[in-house]
């Protein structure tokens, strides 16, 4: 059973997280030749104060 872990910062809709479900459990399904079925998806959504880049938290620069 494969299952993937996508991070990502908040502030994406539910329909474009559900679009990433789908794309990404498309691309295993193509790529290891895996019954979609037995595919699993978890997405962590982290709050953007959570996320660092280059010594600032993603909230500071605005992302």
């Amino acid at each position: 059973m494969p299952i993937a872990q996508i991070n990502i910062l908040e502030g994406r809709t539910d329909e474009q997280k559900e679009a990433l479900i789908k794309e990404v459990s498309e691309a295993i399904v193509r790529s290891l030749d895996a019954p979609i079925e037995s595919v699993r998806v978890v997405i962590n959504e982290m709050p953007k104060q959570h996320f660092g880049i280059g010594g600032r938290s993603a909230e500071k620069l605005g992302r």
